[in-house]
This record gives C-alpha cells, structure tokens and sequence, in this order.
C-alpha cells in the first residue's frame, strides 16, 4: 500500500466517492453494512468503508509492505515505526492507531492496514472510552 496520509491510499483519494471506486475497481465481490454502521465495498484484497451519506471513511488494504512517505515499511516493522515516530499512537480494540500517519492495525493481523480518513481518528479515540 502506498500512503500519503489523510490524503491518499493507492489509487483512492480520501475525497473519492462509492461510485468512483467502483468506476476504478469495477464491481466489488460483496457490498454490505458493516457491524459499526459503514457502508463496505469488498474487493477481497481491499475494503473501501463509506458512512451513509457517501463520505469515504476507511481504506483497508492487504499490505505486506507499506510505502508511507519516503520509507518502506514491512508490516512486522511497523508497529515499531508508529511508537517510535507518532508520540500520540494509541491502542483501541486491539489496534494501534496513528493520528500522525493516518492509520489503523493490529499488529497480531498481518497483513492488513487501515488507512483512515482525517475526520476519523476522534471516533477512533472515543471507542471504548464511555
């Protein structure tokens, strides 16, 4: 996965629309409600999450290797790498989340990522917080 945080993940901009992804990835295998109440387009290797109103929320992406930034990073290195360079990571349900780089793992899933939107990470902050 290729990532410029909060801005783009692969192909996909975080100002993309359903019908845009679907323009650019054709018919997803499965498109369905999701248990916290985004919209979901399943490519398999990829998941494109929406809220109702059609805002992208969530990129997922199957990624052995993410290139953020200028750096290459192997999965089973990036949980090192968001410690040491993001002083705001914080864990929620089992994932490390990024404010600084913009995204979401858990490090015992390898290998799937989650880049997020900018307007996600206080949902992200607030779970599990009440």
């Amino acid at each position: 996965m290729r990532l410029i945080p909060y801005f783009l993940a692969d192909a996909i901009p975080f100002t993309a629309t359903r019908e845009q992804v679907v323009a650019h990835y054709g018919r997803p295998r499965a498109a369905q409600r999701n248990n916290v109440g985004l919209n979901e387009l399943d490519y398999g290797d990829l998941i494109v999450r929406f809220q109702d109103n059609g805002r992208l929320e969530e990129i997922t992406r199957r990624a052995p290797l993410l290139y953020l930034g200028t750096e290459l990073l192997p999965f089973a290195r990036l949980a090192d790498h968001v410690h040491r360079h993001d002083p705001a990571v914080f864990e929620r349900g089992g994932f490390l989340v990024s404010p600084r780089f913009g995204l979401a793992f858990d490090p015992d899933c390898p290998p799937w990522i989650t880049a997020l939107a900018a307007h996600c990470i206080p949902t992200w902050r607030a779970m599990g917080q009440t």
